[in-house]
């Protein structure tokens, strides 16, 4: 008899299971990310320390308070006043500013050269690689065509760069001496040492066991383990610090709105952790190694990008942790030298842009500058169009500032004086 039931009202029941499922995973969505947060309770004493994991470096104690935050929340209205121009500016002056086209067709890896007043890039449409002078004129960087480039990252010097394509090929040019090297395919997410001549990435190989955090010389040569990554991949951040101190950066959830960062060295260095007040850490490092610049999102910013700076150097490392009340990534920020800050601040955020960054992808961006040493931020300039901006590049005499719009790929340039 109970098998006659359960044969005549299978279908039922398995309708009925499945929309208790549907009402449980949407109930649990909720739960994540939109029902508000209870804090944390407060925590006595510092961290304990901790093994991250899968052969991840050991940390000390780290210092989580947050010491200040830098300034009012900056206003997302229009110009200056909030009024809107009459006239786009010839520079910028915390209005409308005219922005000019500097390659009418997309490119990709614009960065600061020669003596940080050039620009070079790599143009999608014909393959190759330009400079632009002080002078302003564009001269090829190389007469060799790169077909289909689609990641770049360059050398601290400027003469090399490792070029990977969409088959997943990747390999090492230098531009002077006109050699190429071939890179195994299952090395990623690149980053020079401050001398260029060698390289931390991730060599991911088929079994978690043979998957490691590894530097290499810029020649291909002389690969060498640092640790184990398992099943870390996501949660292991290879940026070689400018002081030569680490290599590379590690997070480990608390709960959902902090995580502890570990900082990775070269040989086993037992450096202090650094608690961030949210998740999606994406660092950048000031320029000389003495500071960390990073967003991250929580509930208490609506699941919103927001910057952050502290020390990470040293004894110091997570002291004078200090929020800049600016909602955007650290990955839209370009550092000129150590006094200046510069980023792209999207007008407005729909909630969850941190958790979902393909929201912010039609965002109109607008130009602040953060003064490093007293932490004033001021809004430098309104684009004159409507870009989302990507790859901020500034001249070393913070004259000129170069920018790719994200939809058309185009590199745009504003004068700041």
């Amino acid at each position: 008899m109970f098998m006659e039931f359960i044969e005549r009202y299978k279908k039922i029941l398995l309708l009925l299971g499945f929309v208790g499922l549907t009402m449980l995973i949407g109930y649990f969505i909720y739960a994540l990310f939109f029902k508000p947060a209870v804090g944390p309770a407060p925590v006595t004493g510092g961290l304990q320390s901790t093994t991250t994991g899968q052969g991840l470096p050991v940390a000390g104690t780290g210092k989580g308070q947050v010491v200040k935050e830098i300034g009012e929340p900056a206003p997302v209205t229009g110009e200056a006043d909030g009024q809107p121009a009459r006239q786009a500016s010839a520079t910028a002056n915390g209005g409308l500013t005219e922005t000019a086209e500097v390659s009418g067709l997309p490119t990709i890896g614009a960065t600061t050269a020669g003596d940080g007043k050039e620009l070079q890039y790599y143009n999608s449409a014909d393959g190759k690689f330009y400079k632009i002078d002080d002078r302003g004129e564009v001269v090829p960087l190389s007469d060799k065509v790169f077909h289909q480039v689609q990641k770049v990252t360059w050398s601290p010097v400027k003469t090399e760069a490792i070029l990977e394509y969409p088959d997943n090929s990747k390999i090492i040019y230098d531009f002077e001496s006109k050699k190429q090297i071939t890179l195994p395919s299952h090395w990623k997410d690149f980053s020079f040492s401050p001398a260029g001549d060698r390289i931390v990435m991730k060599s991911m190989g088929n079994d978690p066991d043979n998957r490691w955090l590894a530097v290499v010389a810029s020649d291909g040569s002389q690969v060498r383990g640092i640790e184990s990554l398992g099943d870390k991949d996501s949660t292991v951040y290879p940026a070689w610090s400018p002081n030569n101190q680490m290599v590379a950066m590690y997070t480990e959830g608390i709960d959902f709105n902090r995580q502890d960062v570990y900082f990775v060295g070269l040989n086993g260095e037992n450096f202090k952790s650094m608690t961030v007040e949210g998740r999606g850490f994406d660092p950048k490092w000031q320029p000389d190694g003495k500071e960390l610049l990073y967003s991250v999102y929580s509930t208490d910013s609506e699941m919103k990008p927001e910057l952050w700076m502290a020390q990470a150097e040293g004894d110091q490392i997570g002291s004078n942790r200090r929020k800049l009340n600016l909602q955007t990534w650290a990955s839209k920020c370009s550092f000129a030298g150590t006094e200046a800050l510069y980023c792209a601040v999207p007008q407005s955020l729909d909630q969850g842009a941190g958790l979902f960054p393909e929201l912010a992808n039609g965002t109109v961006d607008r130009l602040y500058r953060i003064d490093l040493a007293t932490g004033a931020k001021k809004l430098i300039a309104v684009p004159a169009g409507n870009y989302t901006i990507d790859n901020l590049n500034i001249t070393a005499d913070q004259k000129n500032i170069f920018f790719n719009d994200r939809s058309t790929g185009k590199l745009y340039k504003i004068k700041l004086k």
